[in-house]
């Protein structure tokens, strides 16, 4: 089969309600286009009717739509991966189920790509979430970036388009654990933005709760950096020096005043040690989570499983040998 142009994989995991909605609008924003095209669905273990509305709607449109069905619930991320193994299009574009981001915004950034650019990711404009999920996002993204120096304004924006080279130095990395779009950030030569319209979510509730997000912040920052065990290190200087100091000066005065009193009883010994207890506490947790990573990386155990996929059999299979 020849390969398309494009390719748009769309994680999804217990959409049944809003996909009657992404499939009416989803086709004509991509025939609009007027260029091949192929849409690769990652049902990612749905326990709704996601996976039954994904077959009936490969087979209305078996000449453009493939379907992965896994076995289980992998996350969204491993979802996206699936998809990125499996797609033939020159240039691919991620998308999410929920219709937050229409469809018709396709277009800009293959626009955007053929000024030049390899990778095009998007900013929501008037964004239509909670206000402590626009205020955690913007707090979260300036964090990112000075750890990480991955600049992306609009982090959780799942509307990016990705060119080729780009997809398979993706595949190649094999890293269990990691987010699509500051790798593929970290490896674009030529990396852009575009506004997009928000709109709400039609149907459903978002997948993604407040410690999610924190913890997929913090796979971000140490999946890209060292600084937060460099900056512990630092901590750890700065209290130790603070902490000699302290106990230089308290001595002083004991001798000078012939008494216990002075400078330490400001340091309130409960506070202090409550204080340093906890820091000790976060520093045991960071050094773990860096090693958590290893032992995920070495297990070597598969990303995802898939259950079944289901796309039209090439045109010339059967016929070797003819």
């Amino acid at each position: 089969m020849a390969a398309p142009s494009l390719s748009v994989v769309i994680p999804v995991y217990n959409e049944e309600a809003v996909l009657p909605a992404l499939f009416a609008r989803l086709y004509p924003a991509l025939d609009a286009l007027g260029c091949s095209y192929e849409v690769v669905f990652v049902n990612d273990g749905s326990q709704d009717r996601s996976a039954a509305l994904l077959r009936e709607q490969f087979q209305k449109r078996p000449d453009v739509t493939r379907v992965i069905l896994f076995n289980g619930n992998f996350g969204q991320h491993m979802a996206i991966l699936a998809g990125f193994e499996h797609v033939r299009g020159g240039r691919i574009v991620t998308l999410d189920a929920d219709l937050q981001n229409p469809p018709e915004e396709i277009a800009k950034l293959l626009a955007k790509m053929d000024e030049g650019h390899d990778y095009v990711g998007s900013i929501r404009r008037m964004r239509q979430d909670a206000a402590w999920r626009r205020w955690a996002s913007k707090a979260m993204n300036r964090m990112r970036e000075r750890i990480t120096h991955i600049k992306m304004t609009d982090q959780g924006c799942m509307l990016r388009a990705y060119d080729r080279p780009i997809i398979d130095a993706i595949r190649a990395s094999r890293e269990v654990s990691t987010y699509i779009p500051a790798l593929a950030y970290s490896f674009s030569q030529n990396p852009a933005e575009v506004e997009v319209e928000h709109e709400e979510r039609q149907a459903g509730e978002s997948k993604y709760s407040l410690y999610k997000l924190i913890r997929l912040n913090f796979d971000i920052v140490t999946g890209f950096s060292v600084m937060p065990l460099q900056l512990f290190s630092l901590f750890g200087i700065f209290i130790s020096l603070v902490s000699l100091g302290t106990y230089v000066v308290v001595i002083i005065q004991r001798i000078v005043s012939g008494t216990a009193d002075g400078l330490w009883v400001i340091w309130d010994r409960d506070i202090l040690q409550f204080f340093l207890t906890g820091m000790v506490l976060f520093g045991l947790g960071l050094i773990g989570e860096y090693v958590g990573r290893i032992y995920q990386q070495v297990r070597e155990r598969p990303r995802f499983l898939i259950q079944a996929i289901l796309e039209k059999p090439p045109a010339d299979e059967g016929k070797n040998g003819l």
